[in-house]
């Protein structure tokens, strides 16, 4: 990363909390329920960094008819009753935090509620805290750029000194969209790693590896 970095952009989910697994797994119960059988690593595939209408969308295109109307709500429902139970920040993230001295934010696809839950059951939302971007207050969703454009905006810095944190092929394309810098990080997953490493110059595994990855390219 040769430019300097001035501002970090950590997606949420599955990088910031370990939930990617937990919210997919009641997506794909839920797909059952309306009668279509999509296993976890096909939901993985399928949905990861998506936004639910676009999961939702995929689901009755294979169902060959609408949902019914309260899918997403009980979606929700469900997605936060297991976050309750089972979510945990990911691995090595309290202490890379607390080591970074740039500025950093969140920006997910998904609502401001769900976010806020997520951070706050992994006590993280204290380091996020006024610094949270929602695509659906933007009204625009990622592998479109305008939420991270949104957010290095409101920050005041131009797109090509932030450095974006993304798991997924939609974030990705919407950094690079937005000629940002991409960080892919992969959690040791190699099918995630496989997915990112050709379109992303710079892989982490690990998370607590992350600030000597910054100050390689920051300031």
């Amino acid at each position: 990363m040769p430019i300097l970095i001035e501002l970090i952009i950590f997606d949420s989910d599955g990088v910031l909390v370990d939930s990617e697994k937990i919210a997919l797994s009641v997506l794909a119960r839920a797909a059952a329920d309306e009668g279509i059988s999509i296993d976890l690593e096909e939901a993985k595939r399928l949905f990861r960094g998506l936004k639910f209408a676009d999961c939702v969308r995929e689901i009755e295109r294979r169902l060959g008819r609408r949902v019914g109307e309260d899918f997403e709500a009980g979606v929700r429902r469900a997605t936060a009753l297991a976050f309750e139970a089972e979510l945990q920040p990911v691995e090595g993230i309290h202490a890379a935090l607390a080591e970074i001295t740039l500025p950093f934010c969140v920006a997910s696809n998904g609502p401001m509620s769900k976010i806020r839950h997520a951070l706050g059951l992994t006590k993280l939302l204290n380091y996020f805290e006024g610094r949270i971007f929602s695509a659906y207050d933007v009204g625009s969703w990622k592998p479109d750029p305008d939420l991270f454009l949104h957010a290095a905006q409101t920050f005041g810095i131009a797109p090509a000194r932030c450095v974006v944190i993304e798991d997924s092929l939609s974030g990705v394309t919407a950094a690079h969209a937005a000629g940002m810098q991409v960080i892919g990080f992969s959690g040791g997953d190699p099918d995630v790693e496989l997915q990112l490493a050709p379109v992303c110059a710079n892989l982490l595994q690990q998370m607590r590896d992350l600030p000597k990855l910054l100050k390689m390219g920051g300031r």
